[in-house]
């Protein structure tokens, strides 16, 4: 089978590992900026806000989460929206673009228990199922999560019975991207077209936000590494056991963010900016959040707080490594 194939099987298969319930943070396999601090959502909640005021959005736009594994980050975002605008709870529609059945199911009651009959939750399989004329759109880690190829000096990868990486497949469309991207070794990205023209093709009017980890330049060598109880597993690390940790475990890649730009302008949408996480999320707020927050609690828990968004925003932690990338479609 490709590479692709093999690494849709190992997260997306029935028994993969994206199929069913799995924590983030400290008792996972790796950490997101959603389990590091509430104020990640809020940040983003704030922003949307934001939006409604400039009349970018309407106060009935949907709200739409692309991946959101347990729902926490959707549910940080209606907390927020509550706190700051109470008012747009009555109004907006809340959406989660969500494959698997056991996951809505853990999304739909925690949101449940959280706001009760308080908010309007739609589920959808595929963006294709929505249709909307002004939405604001919001992913965390999904454009690493994309099944890829490996690619090596004009050969595309292919995976053996016995789990062996061989480079001998000739792949048009591959070898193209990556003369594109000028890549004679790495990852490729299958489905970004596709994604982006969904989405075009779903809503009328929408601003797109996505935070990943990568950079707008291809990277010159392989990315491709396993995330097993926060070791992170070269994956051709000639010690890895790929059979044990297959579904098991988290295969992720660095994202080339100019694919996801090229994907979304051929898409007709408009790119909107690329910025550092840290960067981001200063511009949008979090820090007027945070002022916010020291006005209304104890000193104890505005510093506890304080802790878990300079995970965020921090060079050495989060802050520089992840990007934001941002859509739209007007």
């Amino acid at each position: 089978m490709t590479f692709s194939e093999y690494m849709s099987e190992w997260l997306y298969s029935d028994d993969g590992y994206y199929a069913t319930y799995k924590s983030i943070g400290k008792e996972g396999d790796f950490y997101t900026s959603v389990s590091s601090s509430k104020f990640f959502g809020g940040t983003i909640a704030k922003h949307i806000i934001s939006l409604i005021d400039e009349g970018f959005l309407k106060e009935d736009s949907v709200i739409c989460e692309i991946g959101a594994h347990h729902g926490y980050f959707l549910a940080d975002i209606i907390e927020f929206i509550y706190t700051l605008r109470p008012k747009l709870l009555e109004s907006l529609e809340f959406v989660i673009i969500e494959r698997f059945d056991a996951m809505q199911e853990f999304q739909k009651n925690y949101l449940k228990e959280s706001f009760g009959d308080a908010i309007k939750l739609t589920h959808y399989k595929s963006l294709k199922e929505l249709k909307c004329k002004n939405a604001f759109f919001v992913a965390n880690e999904i454009f690493d999560a994309f099944a890829c190829e490996l690619y090596f000096k004009g050969k595309t990868a292919r995976v053996d019975d016995k789990g062996e990486i061989i480079f001998d497949i000739d792949d048009e469309w591959v070898s193209s991207k990556a003369q594109k991207y000028h890549k004679d070794r790495g990852e490729i990205a299958r489905g970004y077209e596709e994604f982006a023209l969904g989405m075009a093709s779903s809503c009328e009017k929408f601003e797109f936000m996505s935070f990943d980890y990568g950079e707008m330049q291809a990277r010159p060598d392989f990315s491709i590494r396993v995330y097993s109880k926060h070791e992170v597993i070269p994956f051709f690390d000639e010690k890895i056991k790929r059979d044990e940790l297959f579904a098991k475990s988290d295969i992720t890649y660095d994202v080339t963010f100019e694919h996801v730009k090229d994907a979304y302008e051929e898409a007709g949408v408009e790119f909107v900016e690329l910025r550092a996480q840290m960067v981001a999320l200063v511009n949008m707020g979090i820090l007027e959040l945070l002022e916010i927050l020291k006005e209304n609690v104890d000193e104890k828990i505005y510093k506890q707080e304080l802790e878990k968004v300079k995970i965020l925003i921090m060079p050495n932690f989060l802050g520089e490594r992840f990007k934001m990338i941002r859509f739209r479609k007007n």
